[in-house]
């Protein structure tokens, strides 16, 4: 994957550039001579993360296989999302980032591109065999380079009101044609309930369903990325949300307002097209309907399939700044696939693991308290995320997200054309990616 930008704006090494291309792994990019390897003494390594309760989860490590192995880790809290990658990226130029991040999925391309992460691909022993091919994808960025274990992840699904959906005769919906019925039905029975709403105010939720219909918005071609953001893949999703929203058969308000959440609270939306952690946020939002929610798989674009997008996560990586980038490896390795410290993370942050052996086990052998009424949904879970469709992240995902809420916003709140906003988003992030820098096509 050609990642390098033109001229002296390059940060990234020659060593770094084989790799993403596909190459073998370069001693440069290894860590043989570790020095954990050297058996030369006690290992203490700093890890950068956001995710609550993990010290107690570290506490496992230090306290049982890194005690054996004289590795030590340290937790320091963070910031998420693009201030920790700004963060990392201010602190890797000055040759001083910590040995392990706790980065989301959409971020590793940029800080692969900044040479900020390492090549683990010798270190991290079986652990491709714990996660779900398309869950495995995102920390490679199709290369046979590993950058990041996984983590958390975000399957999607389709929640909606069960009781609601009985008393409008609402079937719930296998394809997306079907979705479209069941709104504009449900709007002939009762003018003032939405099924949903399209929320220009989550980019993450576009994502995923773009991903699931099948885009691939980066990808390269020799040296050159190529932007692929109005692909026909999106175009169909962005068309189709665009004219449910332009004939009134869903709203077009955003979601988490105190508006959206009144409105699910008392039935004036009676579905939302989320992920796997919906019901966190349920609990929040519409608290006096616990219990009157379900959980089906996404719909599908055609009959008989069986794919659903990713909405969120994040992985453990390495950094290029690390002297014992084996040692850290083979912690990120246990801390996101050993089964005592998946059920820790479950218990201390809440997260739904990436790794398969975890999601029908410990605390997910219950559904949520909010899903008490669906006994079998970590079992419909685990099987919706085994379906995942790969990803396609490129370097300035930051950049298309923030054209997204700016043109899907107006195109929402105007009921104007969807897939003229997605063309903006196109020309915004190739606009982006030049002036960074990189070889570009379209």
């Amino acid at each position: 994957m050609p990642i390098t930008k033109r001229s002296g704006l390059s940060r990234i090494t020659a060593s770094t550039v084989a790799v993403v291309l596909g190459a073998t792994a370069l001693a440069a990019c290894g860590s043989s001579d570790d020095d954990t390897e050297a058996g030369s003494g006690p290992v203490s390594l700093t890890y950068w993360t956001w995710t609550p309760g993990m010290d107690k989860v570290v506490d496992l490590w230090n306290s049982g296989p890194g005690k054996k192995d004289q590795i030590k880790v340290t937790v320091k809290k963070q910031a998420s999302g693009d201030t920790l990658v700004t963060k990392i990226l201010t602190a890797h130029k000055a040759g001083k980032a910590p040995d392990l991040v706790q980065a989301e999925y959409q971020a590793l391309p940029t800080l692969v591109s900044n040479d900020a992460l390492a090549d683990i691909s010798g270190d991290t022993g079986e652990a491709k065999t714990k996660f779900a091919d398309g869950v495995w994808q995102q920390t490679t960025l199709g290369t046979d380079a590993v950058y990041a274990i996984p983590q958390d992840i975000g399957p999607m699904m389709f929640y909606y009101r069960e009781d609601l959906f009985k008393k409008y005769e609402l079937t719930v919906p296998r394809t997306w044609d079907e979705f479209a019925e069941t709104a504009r039905k449900l709007k002939k029975a009762s003018p003032g309930t939405d099924l949903t709403t399209f929320s220009a105010n989550d980019s993450g939720l576009f994502a995923g369903l773009a991903q699931q219909a099948g885009a691939r918005w980066w990808t390269t071609e020799g040296q050159t990325w190529k932007v692929g953001i109005n692909d026909a893949a999106t175009r169909k999703v962005a068309g189709f949300w665009g004219d449910l929203v332009k004939e009134g058969a869903i709203d077009n308000q955003p979601m988490y307002t105190p508006a959206w959440n009144k409105a699910l609270n008392t039935g004036k939306q009676i579905a939302w097209v989320s992920a796997v952690w919906a019901p966190g946020t349920l609990t929040t939002a519409a608290p006096d309907t616990k219990g009157k929610w379900a959980m089906a798989p996404l719909p599908q674009w055609s009959e008989g399939e069986n794919v659903t997008g990713s909405w969120g996560g994040s992985s453990t990586a390495v950094t290029t700044d690390s002297d014992h980038r084996a040692a850290a490896a083979k912690f990120a390795a246990w801390l996101n696939t050993d089964d005592a410290a998946l059920q820790a993370l479950a218990k201390e942050s809440g997260i739904y693991p990436a790794a398969t052996n975890a999601q029908t086990s410990g605390a997910f052998t219950s559904p949520p308290e909010y899903f008490s009424n669906q006994d079998d949904f970590y079992t419909q879970a685990a099987e919706i995320a085994k379906s995942t469709a790969p990803s396609a992240w490129g370097p300035n995902v930051n950049v298309a997200y923030t054209t997204f809420k700016d043109a899907f916003g107006a195109a929402a709140k105007n009921k104007s054309d969807f897939v003229a906003a997605l063309n903006t988003m196109q020309d915004d992030t190739v606009a982006d990616m030049k002036k960074q820098g990189f070889e570009v096509s379209e």
